[in-house]
């Protein structure tokens, strides 16, 4: 949800950064690989106890994750092995908060808790399936309720307030489920249509955007 309507304007903002940290000289994948470590030593002050390191941790740790493609744009260095690279370490990254959590939970609420975040863990990786299985097929599975930035915000409050993680981490589930449900259901009614009707749709579609930029020209012309 925050990929699709915050995207533009976020990487409007990380832009000038971008901008900066070239003149480092740092490379776009060294720093998707800090936020890796920097994830490896919340994952690790959340297991010991100690959530609100590992609250602000986390925060350090998503920070990469933002401006590693503000870097990349910046240095010129956008390519597939990279966008590859950063969806790897963004899955490992997700293991490492959650298996720290579930070490905690565990210890702290007993053995059977532990499951918990290990479930949003399987339902998370799931939608990230999902949307892999989809694009290779040439379908569209992107959105949903609970996309990979709601879930660190998510994760973020129940560390901050860690007198109500464990209800924090049911609603992450549900909605989690609620957004594997989501794509599931989006990419079956795509993969439903023939091909040479989903042609026809996106000609149509081409069609009446092409108009409505036409128009939208005339009435600059106007205007002036």
């Amino acid at each position: 949800m925050f990929d699709g309507r915050y995207r533009e304007p976020i990487e409007k903002i990380v832009k000038p950064i971008g901008i900066l940290l070239r003149k480092t000289g740092m490379s776009a994948d060294q720093l998707t690989v800090l936020g890796l470590v920097i994830a490896a030593f919340a994952s690790i002050a959340v297991a010991s106890g100690h959530l609100l390191v590992g609250f602000f941790l986390v925060i350090l740790a998503a920070l990469p994750d933002v401006l590693d493609g503000a870097l990349a744009k910046a240095s010129n260095s956008v390519s597939q092995r990279g966008a590859f690279f950063d969806s790897v370490i963004d899955r490992v990254t997700d293991s490492l908060l959650l298996g720290g959590l579930a070490w905690y939970v565990g210890g702290e609420y007993g053995t059977h808790a532990a499951v918990l975040p290990f479930a949003v863990m399987a339902v998370s990786s799931l939608i990230s399936y999902e949307r892999a299985k989809a694009e290779s097929l040439g379908l569209s599975a992107k959105g949903g309720l609970m996309e990979r930035a709601e879930r660190i915000v998510v994760l973020c409050f129940g560390l901050l307030f860690h007198a109500i993680l464990m209800p924090v981490l049911w609603v992450m589930l549900a909605l989690t489920s609620m957004t594997a449900l989501q794509r599931f259901i989006k990419v079956w009614k795509q993969a439903g249509v023939s091909p040479r009707t989903q042609d026809r749709r996106d000609e149509r579609r081409d069609k009446q955007s092409e108009r409505r930029s036409g128009e939208n020209g005339r009435r600059r012309t106007t205007s002036k």
